[in-house]
């Protein structure tokens, strides 16, 4: 089958040309002659718009058909589906017919026909044209375009097996073969899995034929769901057969990036890396909140929405090792992945979190929730991430997201270090090309006060190099405008030469098979691996609250501090059930059992009290020349090690001596042993002296606290011969939930009173031999710090708040420091079950 097909041309070159062609229907052949100044018949003019022509000179050559495709949008009365995916579609035809195709367009839904068929056509009316196409001609376009739509109810596996039949019938009809069959699934995610066993038992095209399933996020909620997600489509379908739309990844601008640094190599090579850059910002402000997306955000909360899949799928365009060849899928996609698994893991400091003020309230009127109902849903998030690799280590990358902001704008900002010293003042250097203004490339995605897409580069960089066939130097730009600081005059400005639609440009990208605009199931699980922990933590820790738009101000700016973040001002959080007002990241100071309470969320809690820790060090290694450091074992301090090994780089530790206040009679192998977990989340970690760890004598002689291997006896003459008067700088201590602390429990005949500095202890639960510091030893010291965390402390908190002090039946009670301070760290979980 060939097809002669008409494109317009100088009248003078028009000869005699014969028409024909499919749309989906086959029209009749003309022959039509037209002179020159005449017109083309009306009736010709829809065909010109089907297909393509060869010409040389004057001479039309035919080009065979291509084949049919037949495309099925599953959900096609829905919301994305009227805004964006019937006008992708219509677009789709209209760039891909005159290349050879036909095609055929198949809308569905569970909804009868009688009720959705007008509400789909009535999409379809209001599909528009490119600004370049006449109106006359649009009509046509339009109207040859309902004419190849329809509407299909796919609800049972009947419905799928009748499609497939209406399919092969309708091309053996128009003698055509069939080229592919594309089902966008614009639906739950719940529906996936049904959807896919019915296409793929009754509803593949025949072979020789390509399939594409195109999948929508949510991708998954965590990593088991996503993973179980996967598994589920990997079931009906190939790898290869799988779209996951991620529609940020059609912008224009994030299309350019990977372009973008492969045309502009020769300038980037030497400055795109740790040495040269300071930070990458990349960001997604909105101004409208999730009113009557509610219950969404319930479940999935803005790191779900934006941050893990738009935010991170743009981050590995921007960090990733550039392929030698980017028209190839398989390594566009492999260089991903490879970035995605150099990810430094997250950890609580690495993000702070707000809640705009009325989210609660929409969340009890959408949901119809209880007046004293509480949220911890983030709307607003930003996220440091660090990249384990010789080109990024050490570079900042901020992702940052939120709803009912000051403004709407999405941008990508890499920010170059200030390396440059400048002798003469500003007016005698060159104002376009001066090395001491800021350095910046600016990937401007849409919206904000520029209104339009755009890349931008600091002229004092470098004149970039776009593809001059879809990008064009901005002729004009508003002098009074300013971006990040710098009039637009300071940058080379270079905008789209025609602005597209993201979904427009992913449906032609899913036609063609371009499998990197897209998320693989690998990349996939990646991403999820990676933020699953950090989402799981965040979960515990209550979010900012911000009153929204501009009244905001500076409540949610932040400061990249010890390799995490932390919110720059102090802002009051009203917490449930508490009358005096709390702070979402300063602790509060009270007073608990007549000691100092510090009180706080439990990330903001340890910071707390590492920097105390850290104070006190100091202190004692300036007036003394060492600082002794007693460390309880259990879990709770878990993140103290951590927070000290990872973000107190100054500490003194060259002078620090650490003792521990008890111990697990078990070998220091053994994952029970106190001091195993020391060595694991501290030790290994920072550079103290060997000399200075003074792990207890639990195992000599081979054998476990036998009291005649007098390890009790050894560690207090070790103690008394290191610790000026055996009183320790500091001691920290944590509460069981039976009143016990260190491995002094409640009924202990040792340890709680006596001259004894070290004793063996009995545990009611294993492993039962303990060996601790006594609570007179522990009362000699300079600082007592108690550390309660969980909501599974607050029985035992409020038990002890309100007894009589009885060291025998709770041993916390005989903590009283002779000449000591005692600060109980508590968090509010603890305080506010």
């Amino acid at each position: 089958m060939t097809l002669l097909y008409f494109l317009s041309l100088p009248e003078d070159n028009i000869r005699h040309i014969t028409w024909g062609g499919r749309g989906g229907h086959t029209p009749a052949v003309y022959e039509v002659i037209v002179s020159a100044g005449g017109a083309v018949p009306p009736a010709m003019m829809q065909w010109r718009t089907l297909c393509c022509i060869l010409l040389v000179g004057a001479v039309a050559v035919t080009c065979k058909e291509k084949g049919h495709v037949s495309v099925i949008l599953l959900g096609a009365t829905g919301d994305l589906a009227k805004k964006y995916l019937w006008q992708g579609l219509f677009q789709l035809y209209l760039n891909e017919v005159p290349r050879g195709h036909t095609f055929s367009f198949h809308g569905a839904a569970l909804t009868p026909p009688e009720k959705a068929e007008a509400i789909m056509f009535n999409s379809l009316k209001s599909l528009s044209c490119p600004a370049d196409v006449e109106a006359d001609r649009c009509a046509l376009l339009k109207d040859q375009f309902l004419k190849l739509s329809r509407y299909r109810q796919l609800k049972t596996a009947e419905n799928y097996t009748a499609l497939h039949q209406d399919i092969l019938i309708s091309l053996a009809e128009e003698d055509l073969h069939e080229a592919g069959r594309l089902f966008y699934l614009s639906v739950p995610p719940f529906a996936y899995a049904d959807i896919a066993r019915n296409i793929n038992a009754s509803c593949r095209p025949p072979p020789g034929a390509w399939l594409r399933v195109v999948l929508e996020k949510p991708f998954g909620h965590d990593y088991e769901s996503a993973k179980k997600l996967a598994s589920d489509m990997q079931t009906f379908f190939q790898e290869e057969e799988i779209y996951r739309v991620d529609h940020y990844l059609g912008k224009q601008t994030i299309e350019q990036i990977l372009p973008f640094r492969r045309r502009n190599q020769k300038h980037l090579d030497s400055i795109w890396n740790r040495q040269h850059v300071d930070r990458v910002e990349i960001v997604m402000k909105e101004t409208v909140d999730a009113k009557g997306r509610t219950s969404f955000y319930e479940e999935y909360g803005v790191i779900r929405d934006v941050i893990q899949n738009h935010l991170t799928e743009i981050l590995t365009s921007v960090a990733m090792e550039v392929p030698n060849n980017l028209t190839s899928s398989d390594d566009v996609l492999r260089a991903k992945l490879e970035l995605l698994d150099s990810l430094h893991p997250l950890e609580g400091s690495s993000a702070v979190i707000g809640q705009y003020q009325n989210y609660a309230q929409q969340v009890r009127e959408e949901l119809e929730k209880p007046p004293h109902f509480f949220t911890k849903t983030q709307t607003f998030a930003s996220v440091v991430i660090y990249i384990d690799n010789m080109r990024w280590e050490g570079v900042p990358f901020l992702l940052v997201s939120g709803k009912d902001l000051d403004e709407r704008t999405s941008y990508v900002r890499v920010v170059f270090k200030d390396q440059a010293f400048c002798l003469q003042k500003d007016s005698a250097r060159d104002t376009v090309k001066d090395p001491c203004k800021p350095r910046q490339v600016v990937f401007h995605i849409g919206h904000g006060e520029l209104g339009f897409p755009a890349v931008l580069v600091s002229r004092n960089l470098f004149k970039p190099s776009l593809v001059p066939s879809q990008w064009q130097e901005a002729p004009e730009v508003p002098n009074a405008l300013s971006l990040f600081g710098q009039p637009l005059s300071d940058y080379y400005v270079y905008r789209p030469i025609q602005e597209r639609e993201a979904y427009s440009i992913l449906i032609s990208n899913i036609y063609r098979g371009k499998k990197e605009s897209f998320i693989t199931t690998n990349n996939l699980l990646a991403s999820w691996k990676f933020w699953t922990p950090i989402l799981e933590e965040l979960e515990r820790t209550s979010p900012r609250v911000y009153p929204g738009g501009s009244e905001t101000s500076n409540l949610l700016d932040f400061v990249i501090e010890h390799g995490g973040l932390r919110f720059l001002t102090d802002e009051n959080l009203q917490i449930m059930g508490m009358e005096q007002n709390t702070n979402a990241f300063a602790s509060t100071q009270s007073k608990f059992l007549g000691s100092t309470m510090v009180s706080n969320w439990a990330e903001q809690l340890i910071e707390k009290l590492a920097q105390d820790i850290q104070r006190a060090a100091e202190e004692a290694v300036k007036s003394s020349g060492s600082f002794h450091l007693a460390l309880s074992g259990g879990s709770s301090p878990i993140a103290l090690f951590q927070r000290l090994s990872r973000h107190h780089h100054g500490f003194p530790w060259k002078h620090t001596h650490l003792w521990m206040v008890d111990e697990r009679c078990v070998p220091f192998t053994d994952i029970e042993s106190n001091f195993g977990s020391l060595e694991r989340h501290l030790l290994q970690h920072v550079r103290v002296p060997y000399v200075n760890v003074h792990p207890m004598p639990v195992h000599r002689n081979q054998r476990v606290c036998a009291e005649e291997d007098m390890g009790t006896q050894v560690y207090a003459q070790d103690i008394s011969a290191l610790v000026s008067n055996s009183s320790f700088d500091l001691v920290l201590l944590g509460l069981g939930n039976d009143g016990h602390t260190a491995s002094i429990f409640p009924g202990s005949q040792n340890g709680i009173t006596g001259d004894d500095l070290v004793v063996f202890s009995r545990s009611p639960i294993k492993p039962h031999d303990r060996m601790s510091l006594s609570l007179p030893l522990i009362n000699k010291a300079r600082k007592v710090a108690v550390l309660v965390l969980g909501k599974g402390k607050h029985d035992i908190t409020t038990l002890i708040s309100r007894a009589e002090s009885n060291p025998n039946k709770w041993p916390i009670f005989g903590i009283k420091p002779a000449s000591g301070q005692l600060v109980w760290y508590i968090d509010y979980e603890t305080l506010f079950r």
